[in-house]
């Protein structure tokens, strides 16, 4: 090799060097398309919307929402699982998808995919038709309990709603009838159109309709009583040590890029840390939990631990 040509192969080698990080900091440049898998107006679609709505200027492109709601949230997370790795794709997983796994309803598991950032934690309510016989927790508990087998509650069966109610019920001593519902937004229409007479709910699917007159929240599941709403009595004021929250946070196709990852998890997390985002994810009633992508991942983790110990109490 002549000193000329390598002098040109260096110059080669140097530049490709140069243009590797380049290539890095171009991602992303086009739209990040976001996979909800539950049906619009439910707890998951509003919070994640308020993502997608807020994530362009922190990561620099927008982000389209796509509801492929079914099978307790399974069918969307299978189509997102099976994406190109290239960064452009993100989903949303909450307690439900390791619920599903844990009772043999999808071999789709937490670490099939690339966990991104935990995001929002959301208290669950239990609530009610306006049309009972009891307007607080205690009628409920002392109608229930005369009336065994006759109130019917909306949940999402086999999933984390389904797994409330039934910790709701064994509390209190209450014989209820499940109904499925693949989201929270199906259970409350449902509610509201008088074919349940309970449903497990959220602030951001059930509140217009409380303060339409429409439902009524009975208790929340929250530790303390929430801002939104302080009237509402905890299952801890009514006596049960019951902490009913679902937590929901971002994923990524398994083998997705470190560099698209880790964009993604700093964009989020700047996110996180804005306040008027902050605050939209308040007043839909969550608080934003960010954990990012070994934070999210022990988490997740631990938590099916958890799940896989209660498969036998939420099994459909």
């Amino acid at each position: 090799m002549t000193i000329f040509t390598r002098i040109i192969a260096g110059i080669g080698l140097a530049s490709a060097a140069i243009a590797q990080p380049a290539i890095a900091q171009q991602y992303p440049d086009r739209p990040v398309e976001f996979i909800v898998p539950w049906s619009p107006g439910g707890g998951s679609d509003t919070l994640m919307r308020l993502v997608a709505n807020n994530i362009t200027p922190f990561l620099g492109v927008e982000m389209p929402v796509i509801n492929i709601p079914g099978v307790g949230g399974t069918v969307g997370l299978t189509e997102a699982s099976r994406r190109a790795a290239d960064g452009y794709t993100i989903s949303q997983v909450h307690e439900g998808l390791l619920a599903a796994t844990a009772t043999g309803l999808t071999e789709l598991a937490w670490d099939d995919f690339e966990p991104i950032a935990l995001m929002t934690a959301s208290p669950q309510y239990l609530v009610a038709a306006t049309d009972q016989p009891y307007d607080t927790f205690e009628g409920l508990v002392e109608y229930a309990q005369a009336n065994p087998g006759e109130l019917t509650i909306g949940v999402t069966l086999g999933g984390v709603p389904h797994l409330h109610a039934a910790m709701i019920a064994e509390a209190f001593d209450l014989d209820w009838r499940y109904v499925g519902y693949e989201g929270t937004g199906e259970r409350v229409r449902a509610l509201v159109g008088g074919n349940l007479d309970l449903a497990i709910g959220d602030i951001s699917s059930s509140l217009q309709f409380v303060e339409n007159g429409d439902l009524l929240f009975l208790a929340t599941g929250s530790p303390t009583r929430m801002p939104q709403t302080p009237d509402v009595p905890t299952f801890i004021d009514l006596g049960a040590d019951l902490d009913l929250s679902i937590t929901r946070g971002i994923v990524m196709p398994k083998g997705t890029p470190d560099e698209a990852k880790a964009t993604m998890e700093t964009a989020l997390e700047n996110l996180s840390n804005d306040p008027s985002f902050i605050e939209q994810i308040n007043n839909a009633g969550a608080e934003v939990a960010f954990r990012g992508q070994d934070g999210y991942t022990t988490y997740l983790s631990n938590l099916a631990t958890s799940v896989d110990r209660l498969a036998d109490v939420i099994a459909p």
